[in-house]
């Protein structure tokens, strides 16, 4: 793994984790809301970010890729543990350009938000029901992770990534964490999908009239991917981590003991701060 993580207290294991995993388990697809920040249309308006939300799946935590007999990609060894939820998107929807301009770099062309980087402020939101009721919310900080995360000239965006990111994976196999890779990660996440999914990489332009012209020859609806080196497929493909500070959980099961518990990282200690309120 590259050395540019930051140092500092040791990210402890998340009292919260193992609750989140086996509610997120009783789901038939762990769908949640993701919410991030829209640079405001007008130069004008009365706020400089409007909220956007719509629903992404849960891929997993990062640098802990679900096992997957169908995936052929290479994997990495388990060198890492983190709790950092993440999700695939398309570098042509607006998530990854919200990440970035709302981020401490403010990007303000789509075109700066192409790479990995990123860190605007973000929230996502589970609720899973049937017998559970509880409702699982994480607020944070996003970033991207792309094709140039493992380029030899690293750009601000990848070393940002790797800072950030990377302070909160915390070592699982002392032995094995100088082989653990970005790019390793990146692919097996893609490897993870089915041809469908993969294959949704090439659809259309995202959110461009019809009528409009595009790469015909290459891009089409409905498309299915079976291999890992697919080029248009994959240099549209993205990882989004979420890095947390504040993850919440209410139980709405029996309204007479309702409670809702609240974790917030401290960056001092490492650990996780738990506090018990009403609903």
């Amino acid at each position: 793994m590259s050395s540019t993580s930051t140092t500092g207290a040791t990210p402890q294991p998340a009292p919260w984790k193992s609750s989140f995993l086996d509610h997120l388990g009783k789901m038939d697809s762990p769908e949640f809301v993701f919410s991030s920040l829209h640079p405001a249309p007008n130069k004008d308006s009365p706020t400089p970010y409007l909220p956007r939300a719509r629903y992404c799946i849960f891929r997993g935590f990062w640098a802990e890729l679900p096992e997957n007999k169908h995936n052929d990609a290479p994997r990495n060894e388990r060198s890492y543990e983190s709790e950092m939820p993440t999700f695939t998107t398309d570098v042509r929807m607006q998530k990854p350009f919200e990440l970035f301009s709302s981020s401490s770099g403010h990007a303000d062309k789509e075109e700066q938000a192409k790479g990995s980087g990123g860190g605007g402020p973000c929230e996502a939101v589970w609720w899973i029901k049937g017998d559970t009721m509880v409702q699982w919310r994480v607020r944070g900080e996003a970033f991207v992770v792309g094709p140039d995360i493992e380029e030899e000239n690293e750009s601000s965006g990848v070393r940002t990534v790797k800072s950030e990111v990377g302070s909160r994976m915390r070592v699982a196999k002392e032995e094995e964490k100088e082989k653990w890779s970005w790019k390793t990660e990146l692919v097996g996440h893609f490897g993870n999908m089915s041809p469908g999914m993969r294959g949704s990489f090439k659809n259309p332009p995202p959110g461009q009239a019809v009528d409009k012209p595009y790469d015909e020859e290459h891009l089409k609806l409905g498309e299915k991917v079976s291999t890992l080196d697919d080029a248009v497929a994959r240099e549209n493909f993205r990882v989004v981590i979420i890095k947390p500070e504040m993850v919440e959980s209410l139980d709405l099961k029996d309204p007479t003991k309702a409670r809702r518990q609240q974790y917030r990282y401290q960056e001092s200690t490492g650990k996780w701060s738990h506090v018990e309120t009403w609903p």
